[in-house]
């Protein structure tokens, strides 16, 4: 060991197949990016600003824009540099700084999904005493232990990672400090720092996913028992925004970390693209776009900046009124 070169930076390698096009990858993954934004920022300023939506549901909902946020802008400024600019090189520290907060970010995501899960079984499972269940203080405390989660889940795995020996290469075969990549690279055995990882992975992934699952399980099971198609309708409208993130976020990372080693770069490469770039970017249109009460509330604000004509906008913020209140 001690002829040894110890590595204080590492080179990304991004796409090395799609050398060609790396700048059109940069210029898509850049409006991408200004998208994911634009679109997560709308819902943060919708939310604080309308009062209507001061409710639990949206609490959680502006809560996962933050964080999407955090975790889109955890990797993608680093690769925008990367393909736009060409500089690969990341030192050791910010490299382990961007893989400990990635996967902060993305466990604390996860815990949050699942007690927007927990918020949906209970207004939807226990209607009559939502308000007296989802308080303030137990909103705030959810929220709160959503990143104590994160935190304490990637801080050991994290400290493991940081200790391994790195002095093989410095060459990363992916688009940012992915721990996996990360452990190909020590120069000594790294068996235990994977059944860590493998377990830590594990169990924030698969313990928020069935939590999940079992809410949907006795919510779906409600929803079949309402006597009325319209409204099983919308209480599965409800729940539909919440389950499509869910599914995207949760099949995409295990997919790539609870399962065993040696799987293929690329795939996992492309994978985590949907991880880091897709879901965020999707987040906030499938929630705005699937919710009329977001909606209506974009229009409002729109409507007060000048930009969306208020001809028709109040007779149809009526009429849902109505509608709602005869449903």
């Amino acid at each position: 060991m001690e002829n040894q070169t110890v590595i204080t930076d590492f080179i990304l390698l991004d796409f090395p197949d799609l050398h060609q096009v790396e700048h059109l990858m940069g210029i898509i993954l850049l409006t991408s990016y200004l998208l994911t934004l634009a679109g997560n920022i709308m819902i943060i300023i919708v939310v604080i600003h309308d009062h209507h939506l001061h409710t639990p549901m949206y609490f959680f909902l502006w809560n996962l824009s933050c964080l999407e946020i955090l975790i889109t802008s955890t990797v993608v400024p680093k690769v925008l540099v990367s393909l736009l600019l060409g500089f690969k090189t990341i030192s050791r520290p910010a490299c382990l700084s961007q893989c400990y907060f990635f996967f902060f970010l993305g466990t604390s995501d996860f815990a949050l999904l699942a007690a927007m899960s927990y918020d949906r079984y209970i207004a939807i499972c226990k209607p009559l005493h939502y308000a007296a269940i989802m308080s303030t203080q137990l909103c705030l405390w959810l929220v709160v232990g959503s990143y104590m989660a994160g935190f304490l889940d990637t801080i050991i795995p994290t400290i493991l990672v940081a200790n391994l020996p790195f002095c093989h290469t410095n060459h990363i075969d992916h688009f940012f400090c992915d721990s996996v990549a990360l452990m190909k690279l020590a120069c000594a055995d790294t068996s235990i720092v994977e059944l860590v990882s493998f377990l830590s992975s594990a169990i924030s992934l698969l313990g928020s996913l069935m939590f999940t699952v079992v809410s949907y399980i006795y919510i779906v099971k409600t929803i079949l028992q309402i006597p009325s198609a319209s409204g099983r309708h919308k209480a599965f409208s409800t729940c539909s925004s919440h389950f499509i993130i869910v599914s995207l976020g949760y099949g995409s990372c295990i997919f790539m970390y609870v399962r065993p080693s040696g799987s293929n770069p690329s795939i996992n490469k492309m994978v985590s693209l949907i991880n880091t770039v897709l879901t965020p970017l999707l987040s906030p249109f499938i929630f705005t776009l699937r919710n009329q009460q977001m909606k209506d509330a974009v229009k409002a604000i729109l409507v007060k900046r000048g930009i969306y004509s208020n001809k028709n906008f109040g007779i149809q913020v009526f009429q849902e009124k109505t509608r709602k209140q005869h449903e």
